[in-house]
């Protein structure tokens, strides 16, 4: 009773330190060139909001940022509910949970989990085994074009693993291998250059390419096969990195036994079960038909269209019957395995990063102030070093898509003044910006969703083994990255 009190009172104290930041840090006297006031109050709401996500329940805090956005002078109210909740990637991550939900009550991921446990080559090798795992969320990433999907289809995986084999929520192998699935899913992330947030860096740079008369193009096909090796040497790295420098104890998952598994199988897939599974590979096969065959008529529609489609399968589930039920039961799913607090903290996530790079708030004005007198005069090595730590730090503060689109001026910029081909450098930003952004909830929805992951991790994890893994990527991307794009896109 005396430590929930404590926790209460703790809580209580945290959160009154959050909500004065909120309200008292536009008054501090800070001069930032081109902050204009609102920006002020908007930087308030951002440090607050990250305190509180830090130290006390993450979907109140979230709650109270798109209030406390909502009641300064950004915007109205109902614009910023309306940008929040209308934001098409928090309305796919919904039905993306529902959908995904339906395949672990209906124990499907059992099935899948059990596949790769069965594997011959994983049995007494613990990190062959992580190394699978990280490389089907990886794969599924980039060939989706959706992280979300194998976070949410991996997760559930993996904690059925843990319970099997009696792995316990304070065990360090446990708190890497669930975020090592986030990790693996936004190496992922940036790899197609024909969806997402790549594509979009991509455009944009093409953009201001343009306008500035550079004749340096980015050939999406080099640019696919290079960052596709860089992502699966980047896995290898971080898994060798967990096990030589953390060294979790893995003994227990040297206990999977192939055999020992056979001899209890799991009965046969009911039709439930089998529908389910089917739709779900159809509705990825979907999502890559766009991609695959762009010039097969309707492909263009998918295309457009391809953030709804999810909805478009919900919804057919729910209408149809299997033994007087629905094949997918939403009530029952938006009760059971709907996590509420990631949906909020990662929409309020999202909201926060769109508006800290609002025009408005002079926020990005000031970061290109700062930035341009850093830049000047320095060596081509010495210029990509300082632009992938500056972009590693942005990114984990801000949307990592706006971080991306206000540095390529400048790395253009750059390039044409020192006679440098623009390609390798833009690659390599577009991969890390994207790729690292999972030190902070405000970092990316991915973070967001570490940080919600209450049941396997606190906050200090994710600050602990978080901050490590991408400090590891920058190593990894300054050594290995640089050579590689420049043989690809040099």
């Amino acid at each position: 009773m005396a430590d929930k009190m404590k926790s209460s009172s703790m809580a209580m104290i945290h959160s009154a330190i959050g909500i004065a930041i909120m309200l008292l840090f536009r008054f501090l006297p800070l001069s930032l060139p081109e902050v204009t006031p609102t920006g002020m109050e908007i930087l308030g709401i951002f440090i607050g909001t990250l305190y509180l996500w830090t130290t006390v329940d993450p979907l109140w805090s979230s709650v109270l940022c798109i209030v406390a956005i909502g009641l300064s002078s950004y915007a109205p109210m109902p614009a910023v509910l309306s940008s929040a909740f209308g934001a098409p990637v928090v309305v796919q991550m919904l039905f993306m949970m529902l959908f995904t939900g339906a395949l672990v009550e209906e124990k499907i991921t059992l099935y899948i989990g059990r596949w790769f446990l069965t594997r011959k080559i994983v049995e007494g090798r613990p990190w062959v085994f992580t190394f699978v795992i990280c490389v089907g969320c990886y794969v599924m990433s980039f060939v989706m074009a959706a992280p979300f999907a194998p976070i949410f289809l991996f997760w559930p995986i993996m904690y059925g693993v843990f319970q099997q084999l009696g792995i316990t929520r304070n065990e360090k192998y446990a708190k890497l291998a669930v975020i090592l699935v986030v990790f693996s899913a936004l190496f992922g992330f940036p790899v197609p250059p024909y969806a997402g947030n790549g594509l979009a860096l991509l455009s944009n740079y093409r953009g201001i390419a343009a306008a500035s008369d550079s004749n340096v193009v980015i050939n999406d096909a080099m640019y696919f096969i290079c960052t596709i090796i860089l992502g699966f040497i980047l896995i290898a790295a971080t898994i060798l990195f967990c096990k030589y420098v953390f060294h979790p104890d893995v003994s227990k998952l040297k206990e999977i036994k192939v055999a020992d598994l056979n001899k209890n199988p799991l009965p046969p897939m009911s039709l439930r079960q089998k529908v389910l599974a089917l739709s779900f590979c159809v509705y990825v096969v979907l999502m890559l038909l766009p991609s695959w065959l762009p010039t097969v008529p309707g492909m263009a529609f998918l295309n457009a269209n391809s953030l709804g489609l999810c909805l478009v399968f919900v919804a057919i589930l729910a209408a149809v019957h299997i033994s007087g039920e629905p094949v997918m039961r939403i009530n029952r799913l938006m009760q059971t395995q709907v996590a509420w607090p990631t949906f909020f903290l990662v929409t309020a996530a999202i909201l926060i990063g769109n508006v800290l790079t609002a025009e408005n708030t002079g926020i990005s004005a000031f970061l290109n102030v700062i930035l341009t007198p850093i830049f000047s005069g320095m060596s081509t090595v010495t210029f990509v070093i300082v632009l992938m730590i500056l972009l590693m730090i942005l990114t984990n503060l801000c949307n990592s898509l706006v971080v991306g689109m206000i540095l390529q001026p400048v790395i253009l910029s750059f390039c044409m003044m020192n006679n440098v081909n623009a390609s390798p450098i833009v690659t390599l930003s577009i991969f890390f910006v994207l790729s690292c952004a999972m030190v902070t909830p405000a970092a990316s929805p991915f973070a967001a969703m570490l940080f919600s992951n209450k049941e396997w991790l606190d906050a200090k994890d994710m600050y602990k083994y978080g901050t490590a893994l991408v400090l590891m990527e920058l190593v990894g991307i300054l050594v290995i990255g640089i050579p590689l794009t420049n043989i690809f896109m040099g």
